[in-house]
């Protein structure tokens, strides 16, 4: 040994070290299990019978909300029934755009092709003016006089109950794209005739509850505000059932319900105000939600909100990047980040955004809310696409050949996420995400493309959570016949 240099011995021990690294099975499983796993999709969702091909839309570079025309005649006639009056007008702007652009495009591409002849299609507007009485008579109208054979809706579940109602006596197709309401699909209410392409309230609680129990695992204290209807009272049971079934250490410190399209909603926020929660839990929509997240941080509330629908980049201009940071959304348009991770998802985002900001120059498609054509637009617009493809694939406008192909279809969207049509009740099975609001130097987590923010000025989506499909499979009642014996998956 006295012959080996000490330089040696050094030499010879480095490359040891390096030896049982590189091959030690230990550290190479350990190098391996470094690496984050990459989210797993229920099999059930791993393939789709058909897929949104982003190269395959028509030529959108004409298309324009508030001017777009379309054939009359024979057409597919498609009624979107909606609030395009009143207090909640701005839904029915939202599902206008979301759904005359779909049909726009498939015009562009020639239509489809029903029992062997080319058609278009057509898209009317039918206001309900948040109104029992004038959505049922409207509704009758689309059916009687104007010969749809789709009406799309609707805000406020009360009024797509009606929708559905008209649909099954008249045996034309529903397609509920946004009234959350569990009960919509119970056996009290269930058609044939009725799909719920858009998820459903005990989702959206049990999600929240998945989310800040088995994910986030932070805050513990909540207080439940809603708005006091079907809606409002079953998005807030499914939080607290959520938060019973996910994180059972947590405690609700207070609830309320209070009346559609409030304007002062002081009384409600000091007693938030005096409970202290760690989190305020809300359904509210426009332009309830708004109003209600403006005046709690006017009187000091500072927690975050943990919600749906306040989303409206309009407002959350108004109250600045700070005010809204660290809200937290749950929905069902979402996807792992970087939000783009393939040339046609680039493709179809800008489709859109740039038609908004070189061609719309009407209120309200001109503003910030239409900006991205993501979130709760997205999701209508996927389904009104959805609705499309089954027509398409059915090659009728029978709603018994509708029927058929949609009950267990499955669909991918752009984003790559799978939908699920569950044959029994006609409720989706998907995959949801949360995102977490953030200032505009930490939205390039998501907005992985330039200008690498959503919004420069206003909070929006940061980091974002995947909610397994297992963990908020739709409510089913088995008490529909249809339902007896099945699983969650309705197998």
């Amino acid at each position: 040994m006295k012959f080996i240099s000490k330089s040696f011995l050094i030499a010879l021990c480095v490359f040891s070290l390096f030896f049982l690294q590189v091959y030690n099975p230990a550290g190479a499983w350990a190098q391996k299990a470094a690496k984050p796993a990459k989210p797993a999709v229920h099999e059930k969702l791993a393939e789709a019978n058909y897929a949104f091909d982003v190269n395959k839309m028509g030529d959108m570079s004409d298309y324009d909300p508030a001017t777009v025309q379309f054939p009359k005649g024979d057409t597919i006639k498609i009624a979107v029934v909606a609030s395009f009056s009143g207090p909640a007008a701005i839904m029915g702007k939202i599902f206008w755009a979301a759904v005359s652009s779909a049909a726009y495009d498939i015009n562009q591409r020639g239509g489809i092709m029903i029992d062997g002849k080319k058609k278009f299609v057509e898209v009317i507007q039918a206001d309900h003016m948040s109104r029992l009485d004038q959505c049922k008579k409207i509704a009758e109208k689309m059916v009687l006089q104007e010969k749809v054979h789709v009406m799309i809706g609707t805000d406020q579940s009360h009024l797509m109950k009606v929708v559905n109602q008209v649909a099954k006596q008249h045996k034309v197709i529903a397609v509920n794209i946004t009234s959350t309401s569990d009960d919509l699909m119970d056996a009290t209410n269930f058609s044939r005739y009725a799909f719920m392409s858009c998820l459903s309230s005990s989702q959206v609680g049990r999600g929240l509850a998945y989310y800040y129990g088995q994910i986030r695992k932070k805050e513990k204290k909540f207080y439940i505000i809603c708005q006091d209807y079907a809606f409002g009272r079953t998005i807030a049971s499914g939080f607290k059932n959520g938060i019973k079934e996910y994180y059972p250490s947590a405690k609700i410190a207070g609830e309320d319900y209070h009346r559609l399209f409030l304007t002062d909603f002081a009384p409600y926020l000091e007693k938030i105000k005096a409970a202290k929660p760690d989190v305020i839990f809300t359904g509210d929509w426009s332009p309830d939600g708004a109003n209600l997240f403006k005046q709690a941080r006017q009187m000091g509330l500072k927690q975050p909100f943990a919600h749906l629908f306040l989303d409206d980049p309009n407002f959350l201009h108004e109250v600045g990047p700070q005010a809204a940071k660290g809200n937290i959304q749950i929905t069902q348009y979402g996807i792992e980040v970087p939000a783009f991770k393939t040339p046609e998802q680039i493709k179809y985002y800008k489709t859109w955004h740039d038609l908004w900001a070189n061609k719309w120059k009407t209120e309200p498609y001109n503003s910030r809310l239409f900006e991205h054509g993501s979130g709760n637009i997205g999701s209508y617009r996927q389904q009104t696409y959805w609705l499309l493809s089954v027509i398409e694939r059915a090659g009728s406008t029978d709603p018994e050949k509708i029927i058929a192909v949609w009950e267990n279809d499955t669909y991918r969207l752009p984003t790559g996420k799978v939908l699920r049509m569950r044959a029994c009740d006609h409720k989706v099975i998907q995959d949801l995400h949360v995102f977490e609001y953030v200032p505009a130097a930490q939205q390039k987590v998501s907005m992985n493309i330039e200008p690498y923010y959503w919004y420069k000025d206003a909070a929006s989506t940061g980091p974002t959570w995947r909610i397994p499909a297992e963990k908020v499979m739709p409510l089913m009642d088995k008490n529909i016949d249809r339902c007896a014996g099945k699983n969650e998956w309705g197998e």
